[in-house]
C-alpha cells in the first residue's frame, strides 16, 4: 500500500466516525425521553382543561394525550378505539374527543335539525321535552347537547387548545424534520469530493 492510499484510507476512515456519531446523535433524538417530553406536554394542556371544564371521560390524561396523537394523525374513532385497547369502545373515544375540543363535521350530523335542539337548550327545556318534541331519544339529546356546549367552550376561547396541542405536535415533527436534514446535509459535506471507486 503506498503513501497516497495509506492518506485515502485514513479519510474513509475518519469520514466513517463521523457518520456512526451522526447515528448515535439520531437515535438520541428519537429516543422515549423527547417523546415523553411531548406527551407531557399535552399532558399539562388536558390538565388545565379537566381543572376549567366538567369533563365527562373515564379515561386518564395519558390515554387522552393518546386521543390527541392519534386524532391529529388522521385517525377515525374506532381506530383511536384499537389503539386504547378493548376497554374503550368508540363511544368513549367520542366523549373523550368532545371534552378536548377535538371535533369531526359529523359530530353534529344529528337525526332532527341541530338548530331545534339549540332552541331547547335555550328554552331550557329538559331533555326528556326536547326528546319528544324532535322525536328522539333523551340520549342522543345529551349526545348532542354536549357537542353544543364543547364547541360553544372552544369558540368562547378562540381554540385556544385545539391551537395548543396542534403546536406541540407540529414543534415535534419540525424538530424532528430539521433534525433529518442536518444529519444529511453532514453527511454531504463529509462526503463531498470523495472518489467514489477507491481500492485499498
Amino acid at each position: 500500500m503506498d503513501e497516497k492510499t495509506e492518506e485515502l484510507r485514513d479519510i474513509f476512515m475518519d469520514v466513517t466516525d463521523e457518520e456512526t456519531v451522526t447515528e448515535k446523535q439520531a437515535e438520541t433524538h428519537g429516543s422515549l425521553s423527547s417523546e415523553e417530553k411531548v406527551d407531557e406536554q399535552l399532558r399539562d394542556v388536558i390538565e388545565e382543561m379537566r381543572e376549567r371544564y366538567d369533563f365527562g371521560t373515564s379515561l386518564s390524561n395519558e390515554e387522552l394525550s393518546s386521543v390527541v396523537r392519534q386524532f391529529s394523525a388522521g385517525k377515525e374513532d374506532d381506530e383511536i378505539a384499537d389503539e386504547l385497547g378493548d376497554t374503550s369502545p368508540v363511544e368513549t373515544v367520542f366523549h373523550a374527543r368532545i371534552d378536548l375540543h377535538l371535533f369531526r363535521e359529523a359530530d353534529t350530523d344529528a337525526p332532527f335539525d341541530i338548530t331545534d335542539l339549540k332552541d331547547c337548550l335555550v328554552s331550557e327545556m329538559s331533555a326528556a321535552d326536547c326528546a319528544d318534541q324532535l322525536d328522539t331519544s333523551e340520549s342522543m339529546i345529551r349526545r348532542y347537547q354536549r357537542v353544543i356546549e364543547a364547541k360553544d367552550e372552544a369558540r368562547s376561547v378562540n381554540q385556544q387548545y385545539i391551537n395548543e396541542f396542534e403546536n406541540i405536535l407540529q414543534d415535534r415533527e419540525l424538530s424532528d424534520q430539521m433534525t433529518q436534514d442536518m444529519q444529511q446535509d453532514g453527511l454531504e459535506d463529509a462526503t463531498d469530493g470523495m472518489e467514489s471507486n477507491v481500492s485499498f
